[in-house]
């Protein structure tokens, strides 16, 4: 993999911010022609760098206006328990994200739901099914300030 030029970090910049751009109007916008933009497109795909296009959907207009952070502690850990809990945790649909962390609790997971009844339950079966959850805390957005996919890449 080279590194990323200039050019490349445009691509990168205009893409997130809309990936239905046309490949002319981007080519137009990083001062390319078309197939040579089209190239460095498929070759960031290619590459890993671009990893997928998304539509960005409003959870307020698909009922799913709860948004919760939970921090799970287990009892135990090691390889083998680590592995399992990012596979239950990666099958469960209301899970956006789950991260492995450092400090006092072991991940933090974001999850989004339609109302408090079904985190409820959600977290029920979470702490009944994951191997070694000692505690759990969860915090509630209340509001959402700020919440982007779009990575700096300049």
């Amino acid at each position: 993999m080279r590194p990323l030029d200039r050019t490349d970090r445009l691509i990168l910049d205009i893409l997130q911010r809309d990936g239905r751009i046309a490949i002319s109007e981007l080519a137009t916008r990083v001062n390319l022609s078309t197939t040579p933009c089209s190239e460095r497109v498929k070759r960031l795909e290619r590459d890993g760098i671009i990893t997928g296009y998304y539509a960005r959907v409003n959870p307020a207009l698909v009922d799913k206006n709860l948004l919760v952070f939970l921090e799970i502690k287990l009892s135990a850990k090691s390889g083998d328990v680590f592995d399992r809990v990012a596979h239950d945790l990666a099958q469960i649909p209301e899970v956006l994200e789950c991260h492995l962390i450092s400090g006092e609790f072991d991940y933090l997971v974001k999850a989004r739901l339609k109302e408090m009844s079904a985190y409820r339950r959600l977290l029920g079966d979470l702490l009944k099914k994951l191997p070694a959850s000692a505690s759990s805390h969860s915090y509630v957005v209340m509001e959402e300030v700020k919440e982007t996919l779009y990575l700096d890449v300049s």
